[in-house]
């Protein structure tokens, strides 16, 4: 038996960006919030996607804002229909439409206009250059590679703040290589920890299993239907393959 005490409510099927969706596109007391959440969850892939279509950083940032900014003024949330696929396959339908539509007119959104997103803080460009030069792939399997990232890192965050929370922050540091593929050697592991063998690979055993049920209910929030989880968490595990 999993000792689960360090992340209580992991397997609650979470608020789902669908429920976001519903709540932003009513655009009643609670849409301004939904919409700024829904903003910052899918806020890198997108840009990422804009910078892939051959797009300066400056103009990406202009890009983005503009969008999310589209998305308020022509409540086109309200057109998302959940029992038709993916919202981050609408999200980018409707980014390459609004892109298309733009391209041939002047963008007057200073960078960080809008109000919608605290640009500075996000260092988007800074991220994005950190990206490997030899990624592969459409701006379409970019930008779904992105969203994947976007859910490990958010996973690997609150983990460790649970970790921290619990004053295990320097054993979450320690075995976080095994949950990202860049474990140490375990004996080194061993030694720094003060753990025999059999410990380590319970702790290690306890950390993956943790580390799952977070992903597992961050990926329940980008579905509709809690039955839809697992087909998310293989095609999930499909883009983290590729790299």
């Amino acid at each position: 038996m999993h000792d689960d005490s360090i992340i209580p409510g992991a397997r609650q099927f979470a608020t789902t960006h669908w429920t976001l969706v519903g709540r932003a596109a009513a655009q009643d007391t609670l849409a301004a919030e939904a919409l700024e959440r829904l903003c910052r969850d899918y806020w890198y892939p997108l840009y990422a996607f804009v910078r892939r279509r051959g797009h300066s950083a400056a103009d990406a940032q202009d890009l983005t804002q503009s969008f999310f900014v589209a998305l308020i003024e022509k409540n086109t949330l309200a057109q998302a229909d959940r029992a038709r696929g993916r919202l981050r396959s609408f999200l980018l339908a409707a980014l390459t439409h609004f892109l298309a539509n733009e391209q041939d007119k002047k963008r007057t959104l200073k960078r960080g206009g809008g109000k919608i997103l605290e640009w500075d803080a996000l260092d988007a460009e800074e991220r994005y250059a950190a990206e490997p030069s030899s990624a592969e792939g459409t701006p379409e399997t970019v930008f779904d590679r992105r969203w994947a990232f976007t859910l490990v890192d958010r996973a690997l965050k609150q983990l460790r703040e649970a970790y921290a929370a619990a004053g295990k922050a320097e054993l979450f540091d320690a075995l976080r290589g095994s949950l990202t593929g860049n474990e140490p050697p375990r004996a080194e592991t061993m030694q720094k920890l003060g753990f025999s063998e059999s410990a380590l690979k319970t702790a290690v055993h306890r950390l993956r299993h943790q580390y799952r049920e977070i992903l597992r209910a961050e990926v329940s929030r980008t579905v509709s239907e809690e039955g839809e989880i697992e087909a998310e968490m293989r095609h999930l595990a499909a883009l983290l393959r590729q790299g």
